[in-house]
């Protein structure tokens, strides 16, 4: 393997937001009486895509209504995901890349605007050469197409990179591109991440497999 990119997924790969999405989702969710648990969360909208979570748990709503809902929790989540933290040892992780000139990118089902949100939150901005939104590509994870795309603009093969993905739908997204993937398991349980597809499961970037192997490469 020649490695030449890492690729990231933002959300509970970058940072732990799931706790701050969980909780912004139940307070929206509410005014349409329904209450949600951290199971309905994780089987029903954790990893996918808003307009396709709406369809699914509000089939009542218009595709306005939807949308409208959509922004108005992402607006939310922006309200109270000010003092993000990155993931333990990402920032390690990103000095490492940048000291061998390897390509970063991320690629996410998340919003635009949550992206440059949280980019900045988390003074990570400068990091990634190429962001790749779901909106942009025309659709989401769990289709590989935005990892596609995003070896398309990196100019590299499946072989040449490593993804880093914390969600279901984003692992059978980059595994579908043919990308070894290593699940982050700050959301979901180790052996759902094995089972779709991850090589093997961190629980953050300081685990000691992720650097062996990384000063095998």
């Amino acid at each position: 393997m020649m490695l030449k990119a890492i690729i990231f997924d933002l959300d509970g790969t970058l940072a732990n937001t799931d706790p701050i999405h969980y909780q912004t989702w139940v307070d929206v969710l509410k005014n349409y009486d329904l209450e949600i648990n951290p199971d309905f969360y994780k089987a029903k909208i954790s990893g996918r895509l808003n307009p396709d979570i709406v369809r699914d748990i509000l089939p009542q709503l218009s595709p306005e209504e939807g949308r409208i809902l959509a922004d108005q929790k992402e607006a939310e989540f922006r309200q109270i995901a000010g003092n993000l933290k990155p993931l333990p040892g990402l920032i390690k992780l990103l000095a490492w890349i940048e000291k061998q000139g390897l390509q970063t990118a991320i690629v996410t089902n998340a919003p635009r605007e949550n992206a440059a949100f949280m980019l900045k939150a988390l003074n990570l901005v400068d990091y990634f050469q190429t962001l790749i939104v779901a909106e942009d590509v025309g659709v989401g994870k769990p289709d590989p197409k935005p990892y596609q795309v995003c070896l398309q603009q990196l100019h590299i093969s499946p072989q040449d990179a490593i993804v880093f993905e914390d969600s279901t739908s984003g692992i059978r997204s980059a595994v579908a591109a043919g990308i070894t993937t290593i699940g982050v398991a700050s959301t979901h349980d180790p052996h759902i991440l094995k089972n779709v597809g991850a090589t093997y499961v961190i629980e953050d970037f300081h685990n000691p497999q992720l650097w062996h192997d990384l000063g095998e490469l």
